[in-house]
């Protein structure tokens, strides 16, 4: 009597490793898992590299517009403009309104530009040949570019102008409990767990349903049964989930710790200098328990939800709100930054299916205290615990679900039961 437990408790972990392996090894076997696991990379790759090419060509072309030759005429109402400045970027000064129009309409000059008595509460008016809808800009360009050295030259200060025209650089450095604060460079590390469950959830979470669905379906489940426990099943197939997504988080980290270790001194990157960043180590083991509490938690519930729903049609319907949660703290994100300790940031931390992107945010802006950042975790994990045994427990209890309840076969035409697999049809 004393070895049956002993030998069921032996049996059950044997069983939960043989689902867990198998359901691990079938999932990355598969070419489309890696095929889409490496494409999330590539894509956003190529994605920064055209939009990082895009913004270089166009301050280079907003720089070059403003610098652009033209054959234009002026009036100035307000005596601002000097006629040597105006001269050296092509213009001339034009007598009479009306025929400096005409002579743009009828492509004689390039534009016409008209500055009024007090520039800074009556437009510019600017007349020009239409060359298109981005070419147009340069008009509007070499009007302001012409105004803006005016205004420097009557000013007659280097300094004056350049405070004048916000042409002043600033270096501001901030102190946290007597010591210097990273700033934005501390918040980035952090977020970047943020964006990892992102992507992380948004490959797996349809894998995640129909892990269950699928062999509920075809009836397979039925037979699974005979031998396993029904919450060894379930937490089988949400830790070889969670297993899988450790993979595709390694593979979104790699490239990246990669890039920062060897290249961060080479890439310039637009508004963002990487030799800044700062790991606190606080806010990463925060960022990372709230990455893996987080998805653990999702895994759970999407698999209860697949475990508990007759079919994928029904399950669809309660999967897309679902998902959608993820989503509705970024609504509220300038409440979050602002006022993080309004109720309802403080709900959106402590309901748990916002919680892991409510406080990876906190987490990374610095908002979040240490007493919260452990809460958060627990209430993720435990969050997650209880959803492992919802399906457990309905799949226990269920008459219907167990194969002992099941209708028995009817005998066939030769006297003989019907084998498993006409019963799977």
């Amino acid at each position: 009597m004393t070895a049956t437990p002993a030998r069921s408790s032996f049996l059950s972990r044997h069983n939960l490793g043989t689902v867990v392996s198998f359901e691990f090894i079938r999932t990355i076997k598969k070419r489309r898992f890696w095929i889409a696991t490496l494409a999330i990379p590539v894509v956003m790759a190529v994605i920064f590299g055209l939009v990082f090419a895009s913004n270089s060509s166009t301050r280079a072309t907003a720089e070059a517009q403003k610098n652009a030759a033209l054959t234009f005429t002026y009036t100035d109402a307000s005596g601002i403009i000097p006629d040597k400045a105006a001269s050296i970027m092509g213009g001339t000064k034009a007598a009479d309104p009306d025929t400096a129009l005409d002579e743009v309409k009828a492509g004689r000059i390039d534009a016409y530009f008209a500055y009024p008595a007090n520039p800074a509460k009556e437009p510019v008016k600017v007349y020009g040949a239409d060359k298109g809808i981005f070419a147009n800009n340069t008009y509007e360009a070499v009007a302001k570019q012409l105004l803006t050295l005016s205004a420097q030259s009557k000013i007659g200060s280097p300094e004056l102008s350049a405070a004048v025209g916000g042409q002043v650089t600033v270096n501001t450095e901030t102190f946290r409990n007597g010591a210097v604060s990273g700033g934005l460079g501390t918040a980035i590390p952090p977020l970047m767990f943020l964006l990892v469950f992102y992507v992380s959830l948004i490959l797996l979470s349809s894998q995640m349903l129909n892990s269950t669905l699928e062999e509920k379906e075809n009836r397979v489940t039925e037979m699974i049964l005979t031998t396993l426990n029904p919450t060894t099943l379930i937490i089988g197939k949400i830790i070889s989930l969670f297993l899988v997504g450790l993979v595709q988080i390694g593979v979104f980290l790699t490239p990246i710790i990669i890039g920062y270790t060897f290249f961060r001194d080479r890439l310039a990157l637009p508004d963002v200098d990487l030799s800044s960043l700062v790991f606190e180590p606080g806010p990463l083991i925060t960022g990372a328990l709230l990455l893996l509490g987080g998805f653990t938690l999702f895994t759970a519930v999407l698999v209860a939800i697949g475990a508990v729903m007759p079919t994928a049609k029904e399950a669809g319907v309660i999967f897309g709100p679902l998902m959608a949660l993820i989503f509705v703290p970024f609504y509220a994100i300038s409440l979050i930054l602002s006022d993080p300790h309004s109720p309802a940031v403080q709900a959106f931390t402590y309901f748990p299916l916002s919680a892991p992107v409510t406080a990876m945010l906190r987490n990374g802006f610095g908002t979040l205290s240490t007493p919260k950042r452990s809460s958060s975790s627990l209430n993720c994990s435990s969050s997650a615990s209880s959803s492992c045994d919802w399906p457990s427990t309905s799949s226990a209890t269920d008459p219907s679900n167990t194969p002992a309840n099941s209708p028995s076969p009817k005998p066939s035409a030769t006297g003989r039961r019907n084998s498993p697999e006409n019963r799977l049809d």
